[in-house]
């Protein structure tokens, strides 16, 4: 049995230590916002907070996050960060197809809290890795960009 804090909620579940913490917060959970898309930690649809810092779910074995706190798409508007940040997305309608939305949300909200001013070198690295098929990259920077005036 695993126990995992998420979104401030506690979980115990029946995982073998080795199980990708996507795989249990999606299946056994039931928190179906984090995605998969290439399971190597490549494309960042799988983006997670444990402690607030972006990690790649696909790849963390659940016995790799012992008592840190895991925050999930589901839970970041529970964050200040969170909340600028899917505000501005909302403002500047950064979403498309919206499958890579829920990783580039995390991985901006995690820069947020981080850095409240990132430079545009800043953003590109926090953002790097977040891959996006329709390629609204100006709109998620123009977002971020915007979250951050708002600290």
């Amino acid at each position: 049995m695993v126990r995992l804090d998420i979104n401030g909620r506690q979980h115990t579940i029946d995982a073998p230590p080795d199980m990708p913490l996507l795989w249990a917060i999606r299946d056994l959970v039931g928190l179906t916002g984090t995605k998969f898309g290439c399971g190597i930690a490549q494309c960042g649809a799988c983006t997670v907070h444990l402690d607030g810092v972006a990690v790649r779910a696909c790849v963390m074995p659940v016995s790799a996050v012992g008592e840190r706190k895991i925050t999930t798409i589901e839970g970041v508007s529970a964050t200040p960060a969170g909340q600028r940040v899917q505000a501005a997305w909302r403002a500047l309608d950064v979403v498309q197809c919206g499958y890579c939305q829920s990783g580039q949300v995390m991985s901006a909200a995690a820069l947020i809290a981080s850095n409240p001013k990132p430079s545009d070198a800043d953003i590109d690295a926090a953002m790097a890795g977040n891959i996006c098929r329709c390629g609204t990259y100006n709109r998620i920077r123009a977002a971020v960009r915007q979250a951050a005036k708002e600290a």
